[in-house]
Formats: C-alpha cells, sequence, structure tokens
C-alpha cells in the first residue's frame, strides 16, 4: 500500500510540474527548421510564420534551414531533437508522405512515430517553368520538344522525394517523356540553375517562380492542382493542357518531435491556426497561389496517414527512384 501511495504521489507531483511546465511555455526562443534551402517556398512560408509566432508567443521563433535529402536531413535532425516545445518543423509533403515510399529502409525517421502532429498549414499546386532559351511556349509544345530530343533534356526540382520530383517523374509517365532530373537542395537553388540554363524545366513552388515568370524571367506553362490558381490566372491547368486527370499538390504542416507534452502541442496548435486565420496571412499565402487549411493535431494524423498510401501509389506507378 505504500508503496502505491508513493507512486501515486510521484505521479501527482509529475502532473503539476507537467502542467506549472506548459504553463511557462515559452520561457526562451524556439527553433523552426525549414529543411529546405533559403529562397524557396518553405522558406517563405516558415518565415513568414516564424514572425507571427514570434510576436503571438512572446518570444522569438528562429527559421533554420536545415536542407538535403528531399527534407530528409531536416526532418531527421527535428525527429530526434528534446520533444520540449523548443524545436518545431515546418514539413512539406515530402518528407511526411512521400518519402516513406521512395527512401523504403533507408528512410532515417518515421513520420507517423517520431512526431507529434500540431497543424496543416496550407496546399498549394506546383508550376512547370521553362528557361526562356526553351522555344515551347505551351506544355504540349514542352512534350513535343522533350521527345524528339530523349535523354537530353533536363528538369530540376527541389531535392529528391520532394513533390517537386515527384510530380515530375509523374509527368514524365504521363507523357512518355525520357528527361534527366537534377536535384537542388531547396527551391531557390533550382530556380537559380533555371535562369543560369543550367536546367531546361523545373518543377517549382509558385512563391518562388510567380514574380520571375510576371517578370518575363522565366515561362510558366502549367499549374499541377485541378484548377487555375489566381496568383497565375494565365497559367493553365495540366488537365486544360492535355494530361486528363493529372493533379499533383503540394501541402505543408507543422510537427514536432514525438513526446512534446500535449498541452505545448495544444498551445502551439492555437497560435498556428490563430496566425493562418488572420487576413494578412490568407492574403499573404494567396498571393503565392497557397489556401490555408488548418487542422487539429488528430486531424493531421489522419491526412498523413492517408497521404502516404496515396503518395506510395504514386511512386510505384510512376517508376520514380533516388537518383
Amino acid at each position: 500500500m505504500r508503496l502505491w501511495m508513493t507512486g501515486v504521489a510521484a505521479a501527482a507531483i509529475a502532473l503539476v510540474s507537467y502542467s506549472a511546465f506548459a504553463q511557462r511555455y515559452p520561457e526562451k526562443s524556439i527553433r523552426f527548421i525549414a529543411p529546405y534551402a533559403p529562397g524557396g517556398a518553405t522558406d517563405l512560408l516558415t518565415r513568414t510564420l516564424a514572425q507571427k509566432l514570434t510576436e503571438y508567443l512572446g518570444q522569438t521563433v528562429v527559421a533554420d534551414n536545415r536542407p538535403g535529402a528531399g527534407g530528409n536531413v531536416g526532418a531527421e535532425i527535428a525527429a530526434k531533437s528534446a520533444p520540449d516545445g523548443y524545436t518545431i518543423l515546418l514539413a512539406p509533403v515530402s518528407p511526411m508522405a512521400i518519402n516513406v515510399t521512395l527512401y523504403g529502409k533507408k528512410l532515417p525517421f518515421n513520420p507517423e512515430k517520431d512526431f507529434a502532429p500540431i497543424t496543416l498549414v496550407a496546399k498549394v499546386p506546383l508550376v512547370i517553368v521553362v528557361n526562356l532559351a526553351v522555344p515551347a511556349k505551351t506544355l504540349q509544345e514542352f512534350i513535343t520538344l522533350a521527345k524528339s530530343r530523349p535523354g537530353k533534356m533536363t528538369y530540376g526540382s527541389s531535392g529528391n522525394g520532394s513533390s517537386n520530383h515527384m510530380t515530375g517523374a509523374m509527368l514524365m509517365s504521363a507523357a512518355q517523356l525520357d528527361m534527366v532530373h537534377v536535384p537542388y537542395k531547396g527551391g531557390g537553388p533550382g530556380m537559380i540553375a533555371l535562369l543560369g540554363g543550367e536546367i531546361d524545366m523545373m518543377v517549382a513552388q509558385i512563391p518562388s517562380s510567380r514574380q520571375l515568370h510576371m517578370s518575363g524571367k522565366v515561362r510558366a506553362l502549367a499549374l499541377s492542382g485541378a484548377k487555375r490558381s489566381a496568383a497565375l490566372p494565365d497559367v493553365p491547368t495540366m488537365i486544360e493542357s492535355g494530361l486528363p486527370g493529372f493533379e499533383a499538390t503540394s501541402w505543408y504542416c507543422v510537427v514536432a518531435p514525438a513526446g512534446t507534452p500535449k498541452a505545448i502541442v495544444d498551445r502551439l496548435n492555437a497560435e498556428i491556426v490563430k496566425a493562418l486565420n488572420t487576413p494578412e496571412m490568407r492574403q499573404r499565402l494567396a498571393d503565392d497561389g497557397a489556401e490555408v487549411e488548418s487542422s487539429t493535431p488528430a486531424e493531421l494524423a489522419r491526412f498523413v496517414h492517408a497521404e502516404i498510401a496515396k503518395w506510395a501509389k504514386a511512386v510505384k506507378d510512376s517508376g520514380a527512384r533516388i537518383d
């Protein structure tokens, strides 16, 4: 009986300490990992959210770019960080859903077991952009050109296993093209390579390509979403461009290391959702072609589980592999 009472007392003390810790949170700056290089959509979204969270939480939220391996490097760092609420990850679809199948046993973390879901953030279509030296003015013209040069034309992505990579692989499969995939450590470096003529085509995020397209420095040919984007109203969808049923949408969520206290997860969820629903954030994301879509932690967990199954089929059907 005495041992049982001692155990109950210890549990009660731990509960009180846990509650007090959660109420004081945050007491220092928070690291917000972006698993891609500066300049791309993931980086821009991380920094935008970090500014809002700094305001709402009363502590500095610092964006920390950790690019590499299709988002795996930054995700692994986050997964192995202390579960105390002082490291969070802006996780794109790639490390959370695509890489499970693409990397298999080589994946250094389990997206469903090694993270505490916080909230879904946004969904955004991808855009096919080409260097101005490429004579194609439409997606069908580009497909015809690529077919005339099998194995010679190149397309870039923000990294192996990224939604950009997979969307490019799906395009190659749907249009029966033979092109060389060139992975970069983020959308920013990929767009620089496209501008410099290192690659012919880039599967890009709207934020990193919109201004370049509007200023005439690159040419956007098609969007991967089911409908046109208000951010690029002149750019048709893949479906409109002659690829029936083609749809691939990128998304972002925020997660923390598994074991992060529920009270802290709930606090972060509340503040991030509040930030996402401000008119300023909604307009900022809309300008970049993204649609705000927040969730509860439980809803995010179910969403990620379903997306892993969806992208597993896409990986296998496309025949994509790690280069």
